[in-house]
């Protein structure tokens, strides 16, 4: 029988990695249409307006650093890198917003809108609302890790936005570790890349409803969650009733993704995992998986080599079916598509 197991984990392992090769190989020929610098002769202004808009902002509220990075990411997983997410539902067409993955939750909407704004003032039609959001969200890693990289641009936007689409591709809060390495494998992106753009979660704040089920009804054993640190289950417990109490007419609680320092991009993310300080059962997983531990405690121990794959894998992340040439346009108001 465990030899049986061991073929069909084999067997699944190689499936998956012909998954990975030929979403790679889009990736690739995806990331040979973008150019670093794409704007310089079209737009000289556009990077240094987009960044301007989202210090600015980020300086009013310091959380929007970390709604601007999760916007990249929600955009990019459905649909590809093509500011989908951004379209405002219409009657007949119920857009990303509406979904529950990202209504009431997603952040920064309005800072694309100034940089857009001031954008088309200076150069008309010419900057995409999906480069935006990519060098927003580079700024945004500036801003909170003190990191900088290279933007390869020249997307352009989508013109469909469906709000199904969201919960078939993005990956859930409640995930376990294999299940995030095929979600994002589904995208070209490796198992190095989704611990690496985990860290990310060392920002940002998240709803009680994603996870409470670690602190109430984990299962038919253990109401809670083993792997969650009891200090922090306490904390959590104060500021997090049972879903089946909390009043649905309040706005739901948030708690910081990191207790300590929710505005700080970096490797404490890592170092919370290992100490069961995990807020998500899709980050704590990833310090109970034999596929991803080396990897946090790696990230733990270096955080300068963190930096620079955080980057090259947000530039990847930022590849994933971008529509470039003649596809898609180039949106007059990232609200809604062009007349």
């Amino acid at each position: 029988m465990g030899n049986y197991r061991a073929q069909g984990f084999a067997a699944g392992l190689h499936k998956l990695a012909i998954v990975a090769f030929f979403a790679s190989m889009l990736l690739v020929s995806s990331l040979a249409s973008l150019e670093v610098g794409y704007y310089e002769s079209k737009c000289p202004m556009a990077e240094k307006i987009v960044r301007r808009t989202v210090v600015k902002a980020a300086a009013r509220d310091h959380g929007l650093a970390a709604g601007l990075i999760r916007l990249y990411f929600h955009d990019c997983f459905v649909r590809g890198c093509d500011a989908s997410v951004l379209l405002d539902p219409l009657p007949n067409n119920p857009s990303e917003k509406l979904s529950p993955a990202n209504n009431a939750s997603l952040r920064g909407y309005e800072v694309i809108d100034d940089a857009k704004a001031e954008l088309e003032a200076f150069c008309p039609e010419t900057v995409s609302c999906a480069d935006i959001i990519a060098f927003a969200a580079r700024d945004s890693t500036f801003i909170t890790g003190g990191l900088d990289y290279s933007v390869p641009s020249g997307r352009r936007d989508g013109m469909v936005s469906i709000d199904s689409e969201v919960v078939q591709n993005l990956p859930f809060p409640t995930f376990n570790a294999e299940q995030l390495i095929k979600s994002f494998a589904g995208k070209g992106l490796s198992v190095k890349d989704m611990v690496t753009l985990s860290g990310a979660h060392s920002i940002g704040v998240s709803h009680c409803s994603s996870f409470d089920s670690r602190l109430y009804r984990f299962n038919a054993t253990h109401p809670q969650d083993p792997s969650l640190n009891h200090h922090l289950a306490n904390f959590l417990k104060a500021r997090c009733l049972p879903s089946s109490k909390t009043v649905r007419t309040q706005t739901e609680p948030t708690v910081p993704l990191d207790i300590k320092a929710p505005n700080h991009l970096d490797v404490k993310y890592y170092k919370n995992l290992l100490k069961g300080k995990g807020l998500l059962t899709s980050d704590q997983t990833l310090a109970g998986s034999r596929s991803t531990l080396g990897l946090v405690i790696d990230h733990a121990r270096n955080p300068s080599k963190w930096k620079e794959e955080f980057a090259a894998a947000m530039v990847r992340m930022g590849n994933i079916d971008v529509l470039t040439g003649n596809k898609g346009e180039i949106r007059k108001n990232c609200r809604v598509v062009n007349d």
